[in-house]
């Protein structure tokens, strides 16, 4: 009977510790460090003159704190900047430039992408990426984005194209250049913590 109750006490004794220790570690990884002043804002850097660069690709990646956009334009570099402009619409929709027509975006905001770069390529005038206006971007699937809730092509007109990205709730976000791309972070909360 003495080694039954001291198995007993063994075992709950290890159960007590697991339970002490799942938490802890649960806790730990929830605690991730954000970054944090973004703001939302609107963000630009009207280049002119600029010169329309072909806008090739458009893809999306899940991070620990922010959901990214990055949109690749073969021949932009931060020396030579891609002309862009990122800014939070009123409602759920972005108005084409030229038309006017509304497009609807899902989400509890919208942030409107306006960049110095055309779908076709400016030497050839052959198509290069090939967005269809009120749809949502080719091959860009948000299933699992914490922030992210719907992508739309607004179109190409005279040298700029139009994206409309539907976000969770109006979040900070940033925007920067790399070589060859843009890239587009939206925080998944305004706290500093993940």
């Amino acid at each position: 009977m003495r080694r039954w109750t001291t198995a007993l006490a063994a075992v709950i004794l290890a159960a007590g510790a697991a339970a002490t220790t799942i938490p802890t570690a649960a806790a730990a990884s929830a605690a991730t460090a954000c970054p944090t002043g973004w703001g939302s804002l609107d963000r630009q850097d009207r280049k002119d003159p600029y010169q329309p660069q072909a806008l090739t690709n458009i893809r999306t990646g899940a991070q620990e704190c922010f959901d990214r956009l990055v949109l690749d334009v073969p021949g932009t570099t931060p020396a030579n900047p891609l002309a862009y402009q990122v800014h939070y619409v009123t409602g759920n929709a972005v108005q084409q430039a030229g038309s006017g027509t509304p497009i609807p975006v899902r989400g509890g905001a919208v942030l409107e992408i306006v960049v110095g770069a055309t779908t076709y390529d400016p030497a050839t005038w052959q198509v290069v990426y090939p967005g269809r206006a009120g749809e949502p971007l080719p091959g860009v699937d948000l299933n699992g984005y914490r922030t992210f809730a719907d992508t739309r092509f607004a179109g190409s007109f005279e040298g700029e194209t139009q994206i409309g990205l539907g976000v969770r709730a109006r979040l900070p976000f940033r925007v920067f250049q790399l070589d060859n791309r843009l890239v587009i972070d939206v925080a998944h909360t305004w706290g500093a913590t993940a």
